[in-house]
């Protein structure tokens, strides 16, 4: 019987067999030549400055693949690798594979190559590139002539961590790895459900692992999710590994002092520092010991409060510096230099040294200059709640705080007494869209329709007041107090503008008021105002002439401009 073979061209091998007239007929194929590589630059000097900038550009050419049998394709198994190294002989390389004809180079993605093979910054050095062609794992390549292109690198500091918000936004806020290896540590002051990124300084971002179930667990990948703290707000140890591909929380949510004080240190969260106030009778050493339980959460316990591992916690000094430990507590001793009110201050906002140090001493009533509404506008950014807007103080006895806000909410909204912890929520029990009560962690309070609103917010009588704004006016330029509509702007609904002619210095000032009415105005000075603020007097440094007015009635900003 006659046996027809068929074997199909695969990566693997060279030779197919097809339909023939005789048994194992050969199809061969054949064209696998060296390619011609060049370059369009040869002498690069890399910078910061360049990372984003395409610096050099290689192109090559390949082999045509041809096959004996003409009525058969040439199939695509052609693998072209470019191979980057210090060396001609390529004993140590970077292969990376390519699918076009050509490759272009960002500064910062050159550098990344020449610090992975070894090169030394700062230092001018050549590095050799080639092509590497082939068919088949059991087949000889060939190789593209070397290109020799002289870079010289700057040196990456892997040695910070940059915390980004959920906007991908720096905020400031850095973590520490002492030995450039991918670990860095750190403590960070977050609010409830903080979302975060971090930067190295290679620019790569890490967030958490974009899928359900990976809580703490680190990826790259454009997939990848903002990272979030557990649902307490306060201090916390972070340990961020890159190289394990997975971070932990360390909550602290007191530390005691014991010695020759004793007492619990209060956090200030946004300055990321624990103090204790005392009042020192007399100057000299005193010695102190710092310690505490914290609850940690990592990959096993994701944030959930009921796997927290109990874990002791303290500091010691270490010269100079304060170092922190899990343990024991051992003696800090510090020098009291003045008798009076002071403070003893933890400082953990540097994560490359931790203080502890005598002040003076702090005041426990500080009081935020901010509101934040969530939900407010959830109806114009496909129903997320952001800390985007907020009402700005304007009472302190009363905790009183005002803006005007653009509304479109979908489920209604909460105010929040610090920026992005969602704990620190207040809502309604039997409030209306227009009036209400305030409760803390209260319901959605209701929302009024799309619109302008004047929102009026006590957190001390518990109120809140909203009013719809029909017209924004500005009055008395020139010491006249007749009311001039100011125009809306048709980009953003809370900025409007108008033309202004000063003859002179007004008496009182000029301020913007609200739906025609002497009950709903704003004052300021310096470009920013404020509700029930005094008069605005920018006029009594203007020359005498036309303006342009433009006020933004959220930011509680003003300009006036020729």
């Amino acid at each position: 019987m006659k046996i027809i073979n068929k074997i199909f061209l695969l990566v693997f091998g060279l030779v197919v067999l097809t339909n023939c007239d005789k048994d194992e007929d050969l199809i061969y194929m054949t064209g696998l030549k060296s390619g011609d590589l060049a370059a369009t630059e040869t002498n690069v000097v890399l910078s910061q400055d360049v990372d984003d900038n395409i610096v050099t550009s290689l192109a090559w050419s390949t082999s045509n693949l041809v096959v004996s049998d003409t009525t058969v394709s040439a199939p695509n198994v052609l693998s072209v690798i470019l191979q980057v190294s210090l060396s001609e002989d390529f004993a140590i390389k970077t292969e990376l594979t390519e699918t076009s004809l050509s490759a272009a180079f960002t500064g910062l993605a050159l550098n990344t190559i020449a610090k992975n093979l070894g090169a030394t910054p700062d230092e001018a050095i050549p590095v050799y590139f080639r092509i590497k062609q082939s068919i088949s794992s059991n087949e000889d390549p060939v190789y593209s002539n070397i290109v020799s292109i002289t870079i010289t690198p700057y040196k990456i500091d892997m040695s910070v961590g940059y915390i980004l918000n959920s906007k991908s936004e720096d905020t400031g806020i850095t973590l520490y790895s002492a030995e450039s290896n991918g670990e860095y540590i750190g403590f960070i002051g977050a609010t409830a459900w903080y979302n975060f990124y971090l930067k190295e300084g290679n620019k790569t971002i890490w967030g958490n692992y974009g899928e359900d179930g990976h809580e703490l667990v680190l990826s790259s990948n454009d997939s990848k999710w903002s990272c979030w703290f557990p649902g307490q707000g306060g201090c916390y140890y972070v340990d961020f590994n890159t190289t394990s591909s997975s971070w932990s929380a360390l909550y602290i949510p007191t530390l005691t002092l014991t010695g020759d004080l004793n007492g619990e240190m209060t956090y200030d969260r946004p300055n990321n520092k624990w103090y204790y106030n005392f009042t020192a009778n007399k100057t000299g050493d005193i010695t102190v010991q710092i310690s505490g339980t914290g609850a940690q959460y990592n990959t096993i316990t994701g944030t959930n409060d009921e796997s927290v591992i109990s874990t002791e916690i303290s500091f010691a000094q270490n010269e100079e510096n304060i170092v922190f430990g899990k343990g024991n507590a051992t003696n800090i001793q510090l020098n009291v230099t003045k008798t009076g009110k002071l403070a003893l201050v933890l400082d953990l906002s540097n994560p490359k040294s931790y203080s502890c140090i005598v002040y003076d001493a702090i005041s426990d009533n500080t009081v935020s200059q901010q509101l934040w509404i969530s939900g407010v506008d959830d109806g114009n950014n496909g129903g997320s709640w952001t800390f985007d807007n907020y009402l700005t103080l304007y009472d302190e006895s009363n905790l009183a705080y005002a803006a005007v806000l653009n509304v479109n909410s979908l489920y209604g909204y909460q105010f929040y007494t610090a920026e992005e912890d969602w704990s620190s929520n207040y809502g309604t029990s039997d409030g209306t869209s227009a009036s209400g009560t305030l409760v803390a962690a209260g319901d959605n309070i209701p929302a009024p329709t799309a619109g302008l609103y004047l929102f009026d917010t006590s957190i001390t009588n518990l109120t809140y007041t909203l009013t719809a704004v029909t017209n924004v006016s500005y009055s008395g330029f020139n010491d006249d107090w007749t009311m001039v509509a100011l125009t809306a702007s048709t980009d953003t609904p809370t900025t409007f503008t108008g033309a202004v002619t000063i003859s002179g210095a007004s008496t009182n000032g000029f301020k913007i008021y609200l739906n025609n009415s002497w009950d709903y105005y704003f004052g300021g000075s310096n470009g920013s105002f404020s509700y029930k603020g005094n008069g605005i007097k920018d006029d009594a440094t203007l020359t005498a002439g036309t303006y342009i007015l433009t006020v933004d009635l959220a930011k509680q900003t003003y300009t006036l401009t020729n």
